[in-house]
């Protein structure tokens, strides 16, 4: 992936995880339940962040992100 689609990828995630976040503090209507998961978005929409993160130190050091087991 090159540096514009993860940064695109990383702000689509973003303003996903802020909607959601939004969408979850809103008040139900009694007797109405949601059809959408908020939290579950958020959790998708972080590990979605964190995972271009990860790329972004891959494609500005120009080295596999590699983890604290060196692989």
């Amino acid at each position: 992936m090159s540096l514009t689609v993860t940064l695109i990828v990383l702000a689509l995630a973003a303003a996903l995880l802020a909607f959601s976040n939004y969408m979850s503090r809103c008040p139900t209507e009694p007797g109405k339940p949601r059809l959408i998961p908020y939290q579950g978005l958020q959790f998708v929409a972080l590990i979605a962040i964190v995972l271009m993160l990860a790329h972004l130190v891959t494609l500005f050091t120009g080295e596999p992100f590699k983890g604290r087991g060196g692989f």
